[in-house]
Formats: structure tokens, sequence, C-alpha cells
């Protein structure tokens, strides 16, 4: 359950796309003046060297966020995210990638609060050492972030984003991520609430958004769900052949920006022509 380490995928095709979507949340939220709470429930390291011995593994950064690095044509959504890149790598090349939990802490104000969680002890280690400096405003717990996510919900300015992207070791997972969100909607009704998935040969995988949805629908909650598929299934069943994010109560502006971003994430990205995307919503 626990030999999950990121650190192997860091800056991937899945990374761009969930991040993407992650920093267009923040800034969403802080459009108005009132403070928000970012709760992580698997929040990892919250940094990884691309030039580690982990991430030249597979170097999956060069599929991913290595494609758009040098880009200067890029829709306004995906430049801001690469700029959040860029802004932690500092002058020169690409070296390093923020996870999420640097992300948000990038995008926050200063009445702006984190609430991380991270049950993997040696990510849990490095993410109390990334932010020693920032207790004021990151509050890390080493646990499970599912069982610990009603503790946070609601946050006291009852304005928040929820990230839940479990790594999906266990097959328990998927029903945990839908129990996660109907029981975070009962304490935060209003909060976002974004779930990142793996596009796997599984039934799980396959299923999960339909599961999702029909909990936003009887919650009667908005919804959205996109997809970035960057390679056909492979022949033996095994794979990451692409990723989504299903969002609860997203902005009514995030499809008409995704409808830009996905395609030029599906060229960009592409690793064969079996590359594709799916961006559908419930926006009332």
């Amino acid at each position: 359950m626990l030999s999950y380490r990121h650190a192997f995928h860091a800056g991937n095709h899945a990374d761009v796309l969930k991040h993407t979507v992650l920093v267009r949340l923040l800034g969403e939220l802080s459009r108005k003046d009132k403070p928000w709470w970012f709760v992580d429930t698997h929040a990892g390291a919250a940094q990884y060297a691309l030039d580690s011995e982990w991430a030249r593994k597979n170097a999956e950064h060069e599929a991913g966020i290595g494609r758009l690095w040098a880009r200067e044509d890029l829709p306004a959504a995906l430049a801001d995210y690469v700029a959040q890149v860029r802004a932690f790598n500092g002058p020169g090349p690409l070296r390093r990638y923020p996870g999420s939990p640097q992300l948000a802490l990038q995008c926050a104000r200063d009445g702006d609060r984190l609430r991380l969680f991270e049950l993997h002890s040696t990510e849990s280690q490095l993410l109390q050492a990334h932010f020693a400096s920032d207790r004021s405003r990151v509050l890390i717990k080493a646990g499970d972030g599912f069982a610990g996510l009603s503790a946070v919900l609601p946050p006291p300015t009852r304005r928040g984003l929820v990230l839940i992207d479990p790594s999906y070791e266990q097959k328990s997972d998927y029903t945990r991520v839908v129990s996660a969100l109907e029981a975070g909607l009962k304490r935060f009704a209003t909060g976002v609430y974004m779930v990142w998935y793996p596009q796997l040969q599984r039934a799980e995988s396959r299923t999960l958004p339909a599961a999702m949805q029909r909990l936003a629908e009887a919650a009667r909650v908005d919804w959205l769900h996109a997809t970035l598929t960057v390679n056909s299934p492979s022949p033996d069943g095994f794979g990451l052949h692409g990723s989504g994010v299903f969002v609860l109560n997203p902005p009514w502006l995030l499809p008409q920006t995704l409808a830009t971003v996905l395609p030029v994430l599906q060229t960009a990205l592409a690793q064969d022509a079996g590359a594709a995307t799916l961006l559908e919503h419930r926006i009332a």
C-alpha cells in the first residue's frame, strides 16, 4: 500500500493535466478577497528533483512538462501553470517540479491556508521539512487523508478546494474516493472538490467517473469531468494511458477554459494516434 513514490512520475502528462486545473481553480478562488483553504488528502513530498535517480529512470517529465517548457504560444490557463513551474525553478533549465502543495502555496495569499495529509512516512518527512518555514500557513498531518478529511471541513472561511488524488494502488482507493466526496459534501456542501484518477485498463478506473457523477447529481451539485489520453491502451492490459479530473462545484468558466486547453494538450503530449480528450459537465 505504501510503496508508491511520485518521484518516478513527477511532471508527466498526468501532472500536467492535474496541475493546470489546480492552478486555475485556485486562481478562481482568489478572485474574491475572502481567504480560502487548500486541503490535500495525499500531498506527497511537495517537490521533486527531475535530475534525481528516480526521476531519470523513466524521465516521464520529458513527455509532459518538458514539451511545454519552451513554448510561448500556450492558452492562458496553460501558460499560467507553466509560469508557476518556472517560478519554482528560477532562471535556467527545468530542474525541479513542484507538487500540488507547493503550487498551492505559490498561489496562496497571506490569509490563505494549506492543510496537508500524507501517510507514506518518507514522503511525510520530506513534506514537513519542505514547509518548515511556512508553519503559520501550512499544517501537515502524517496520516490517512481519507480518514482525516472530515476533521478539517468546513474551513472557517467557508471557502476552499479539496484535492483527492491517491495512488490507486489498492482497489479500495476507488470506493474511498466516492465515500470521501460524499462525507465532504455533507460537511462542506459549497466547497470545490477535485479528484484526479488514472486511466487504466481495470474496471474500477473506468467506472469511477460515473460513480462520481451519480453522487454529484444525487447531491444536486454542479460537476465537470475532463480527461487526457496520451496513447492507446497497451495490448497486455498494463500501464497508464491517460488520466482524468472530476470537479464538484466547478467555477462556471472552467468548461470554457478547458475547451481551449485540452486540444493543445492532446496535440503536445500525444504519444501515438490513440491520443484523445473528453470534456463534459453540468453547470446550472
